[in-house]
């Protein structure tokens, strides 16, 4: 990191001494001890621009205080079918860590329905994991690594990618919102694998949409990007669908699929979540009922992306129906 760049994060620094409560508690929460590395994702966030960091940060604070993030891992989805089935149909998993000690997370992007629960149960579970990477997991790793560890990898299967996934934008969309606002650069390299056609032609129009800082940090894999990601993790943290080549994100044993809620990640994700709940509301049953958190408005670049998603899944989608019906007409012989 530069003399500019450390400048950057002093002068951030003495923008946030004078914060009260409750946002100086929220940005505790946030930073877990490690306040230089979260002034500089904000700023990365912002090209190094202290005032923009500033607003964001703030911004930030604000959006945590007024959705009681501070509260949400101790809010479960329950009953426990209802947690199954959104686990089932929003599909990611931690699956280890890289030898560096990052986090691993798989995401099955194609194979993902979102049409098990409404639009806040799926937003309140990735919240959920958001911040269970950033109090539990990632203070943890630092602790073992004797350094500060504040960001993941994400492995993302294509596998199953169909041009359906069009009625998924628009969640997508708020999803990745929340993360560009709330998260900022939390993801140290995201891998793509198992690539359809659908998503090589989407990719073509998307990728010169992408600001460079987050184009460096896709990679996309030939195959199930096994060989590629062994050199950077053990095969025990390898995604069960970079396994063996053709493996996609099917059915494994459940200690083996990281989505599922059996797998062991999901399972003290659950109970932890459980227990802080009966903690700070030991008289009371846990409720039924989705932790409401305010959606927001798409920034021009998401609205752009998802835009250019639609138009391009839309083309694919009349060039195959010609395709259907070209080759069902049927040619006579004079």
């Amino acid at each position: 990191m530069g003399i500019g760049c450390q400048e950057a994060i002093i002068e951030l620094q003495a923008l946030m001494d004078p914060v009260e409560e409750p946002l100086n508690r929220t940005l505790q929460n946030v930073h877990q001890g490690f306040r230089p590395e979260t002034l500089a994702r904000f700023l990365k966030a912002r090209e190094w621009n202290v005032a923009k960091a500033h607003k964001m940060l703030v911004e930030c604070l604000h959006w945590r205080v007024q959705n009681n993030i501070d509260e949400i891992l101790a809010k479960p989805i329950v009953p426990t079918e209802l947690y199954r089935a959104v686990r089932d149909s929003q599909l990611i998993g931690m699956s280890g860590y890289s030898r560096d000690g990052l986090p691993v997370f798989a995401i099955g992007v194609g194979l993902s329905t979102l049409d098990k629960a409404s639009v806040h149960y799926y937003v309140q579970s990735h919240i959920q994991i958001n911040e269970y990477r950033d109090r539990i997991i990632l203070p943890s790793a630092s602790k073992k690594h004797g350094r500060p560890i504040t960001t993941c990898i994400k492995v993302l299967d294509m596998t199953g990618l169909k041009l359906s996934a069009l009625s998924q934008i628009k969640l997508m969309t708020i999803i990745s919102t929340i993360d560009d606002l709330n998260y900022p650069e939390k993801t140290n390299t995201y891998y793509v694998v198992n690539v359809p056609y659908v998503f090589s032609a989407c990719w073509k129009v998307v990728k010169p949409l992408l600001q460079e800082r987050t184009r460096k940090k896709i990679q996309v894999l030939p195959g199930c990007g096994r060989d590629e990601l062994l050199k950077i993790m053990d095969l025990e943290s390898l995604p069960h669908f970079c396994r063996k080549e053709g493996s996609g994100s099917s059915r494994h044993s459940e200690n083996e699929n990281c989505y599922s809620l059996d797998h062991p990640f999901h399972q003290q994700l659950y109970n932890y979540i459980k227990q802080q709940s009966l903690l700070t509301e030991p008289s009371r049953p846990i409720k039924q009922g989705s932790f409401h958190v305010d959606l927001p408005e798409p920034a021009a670049e998401g609205t752009e992306i998802a835009k250019t998603l639609e138009s391009e899944l839309q083309k694919i989608d009349k060039g195959n129906e010609l395709s259907k019906s070209v080759s069902g007409i049927k040619i006579d012989d004079d």
